[in-house]
């Protein structure tokens, strides 16, 4: 009963307002209270975000500042995976990985901002996030379609920049990098379960902010390997800020969800 009556509010927050008086409550009571703190934590993020396309909108800036500045909202998604709650128990297992998603994304954008020596590293780095956000998504429902259409994206991305690619080394990396942000992409839209009637507003997020993770990263390899992109800093870092947000936002209610999963 208490899964049950879990699993028909997260699609029905109105049955919540019939059922105060169950012992049930619990889960879906949560999910109300963490829904409304959400803003409120976000604003440190923004505030950052605002700060950084005003100072350097318009390009990038190979300094320490620049690298503070651009880091910062990263560093506040950190926070705010963290004061949605943290502990080594099962039940934070998907928080604490997107957590580490974002650290070692944080390392791949100070890296980053001296690409000239430390592109690799800075690749390297971002490739460790995306297999903690592919750890986190989690491999059930497998969805083997979704993963099908994401490996013909990627082998279709990689062809098309592998020839601008002059380096071997630099070009296995872009591969195995390509394969990474295909699996994440993919685990991510695996979760939603659309045709199920299981999706929840924190699994759109991180759909969303896999597939912006995506084409953030192809307009970086379109415009560094094979020709350059008009506006290119302004469209890679508002899609990469708003992924980092939407595969953030995921962890609101995985609490519940990892509960959900011991009781069915």
């Amino acid at each position: 009963m208490e899964t049950e009556t879990a699993r028909e509010f997260i699609y029905d927050q109105d049955f919540y307002l019939s059922n105060l008086d169950l012992n049930t409550q619990f889960p879906f009571s949560l999910r109300r209270v963490k829904l409304k703190s959400v803003g409120p934590k976000l604003v440190p993020f923004f505030k950052t975000v605002s700060i950084f396309f005003v100072l350097f909108g318009e390009e990038s800036h190979p300094s320490i500042f620049y690298c503070i500045v651009k880091c910062l909202p990263i560093i506040s998604l950190m926070l705010f995976v963290l004061l949605h709650g943290m502990s080594l128990n099962e039940y934070y297992r998907y928080a604490r990985y997107i957590l580490i998603g974002l650290f070692f994304s944080c390392l791949g954008d100070a890296f980053l901002v001296y690409k000239k020596y430390y592109f690799e590293v800075g690749i390297l780095m971002f490739a460790i996030a995306q297999i903690y956000y592919s750890r986190a998504f989690g491999w059930r429902p497998f969805n083997p379609y979704a993963g099908t259409v994401f490996l013909v994206l990627g082998c279709i991305v990689y062809s098309y920049i592998k020839d601008g690619i002059d380096d071997y080394v630099l070009s296995y990396i872009v591969g195995c990098y390509v394969a990474l942000i295909s699996t994440m992409a993919w685990r991510a839209v695996a979760r939603v379960q659309f045709f199920d009637d299981l999706w929840t507003w924190t699994k759109l997020c991180g759909c969303a902010g896999a597939i912006l993770f995506m084409l953030s990263d192809l307009v970086i390899a379109i415009d560094k390997f094979v020709t350059p992109i008009p506006f290119s800093h302004v469209i890679i870092m508002s899609t990469y800020y708003a992924a980092q947000v939407g595969i953030s936002l995921s962890v609101v209610d995985s609490q519940v969800d990892e509960l959900l999963k011991k009781k069915i």
